[in-house]
């Protein structure tokens, strides 16, 4: 029985599962939660502990949060990119970086988006500005850490590049990379020249006007 994965392409957290099944050329049904299909929308409420996607779906067994869907792919339909190092140190280093993106650029972002959809008690602006202030720390810290680095955790593409290519996409999005960190932006722009995730990102481009900050012309 085929993989199959629910989400919805402009996602953030579909993309990154997205990646990691493009990166091996995993098969897989893709079924998009919306209004069209309301059905997959009832199975991801039944199959994930919160009701959020994305949702992989092997046989009998649901496997929720994308970065454990990226440790399970590995451990069960393992190709030729290695995303989790088999040195343990190394994949240790791995795991910080993919929650780094996950819990400080992506939530730092997902402030400001929060506020623009009126899910907070505040205002767009101070959204934004709490949401500026996160990601510039986030940012500074990123590009110091970075230094020579091709990739996230080294010179091997790594999970921890699946977490931040869609971070980093839509966090400049929301507040962009200032060019003083020049090592943050290169890296970005390498992110996206990688063909899975410029895969991933074509496939949402329809989607774009739902962006609440407003989608910029670019990327």
């Amino acid at each position: 029985m085929a993989l199959a994965l629910y989400g919805h392409p402009f996602s953030s957290y579909t993309q990154k599962a997205l990646i990691a099944l493009y990166e091996n050329s995993i098969p897989f049904e893709f079924r998009e939660v919306g209004p069209e299909a309301p059905e997959h929308g009832a199975e991801v409420q039944r199959r994930s502990p919160v009701g959020k996607f994305p949702v992989l779906v092997d046989g009998t067994r649901s496997v929720a949060e994308a970065s454990i869907i990226i440790e399970y792919l590995q451990m069960n339909h393992p190709g030729p990119v290695r995303l989790i190092p088999e040195d343990p140190a190394a994949a240790l280093e791995v795991r910080f970086m993919d929650r780094f993106f996950d819990l400080y650029v992506m939530d730092g972002m997902q402030i400001a988006v929060e506020a623009a959809l009126g899910r907070v008690a505040m205002t767009r602006e101070d959204g934004l500005a709490l949401a500026t202030e996160r990601l510039e720390r986030a940012y500074g810290w990123l590009d110091g850490y970075l230094g020579t680095r091709t990739w996230a955790a080294g010179e091997v593409y790594s999970m921890a590049d699946c977490a931040a290519s869609t971070a980093l996409f839509y966090a400049d999005w929301t507040y962009r990379i200032p060019e003083h960190f020049a090592g943050v932006r290169a890296y970005r722009a390498r992110l996206l020249a990688r063909p899975s995730y410029a895969r991933a990102v074509d496939e949402a481009r329809q989607f774009r006007h739902f962006f609440p900050l407003g989608a910029p012309d670019r990327d």
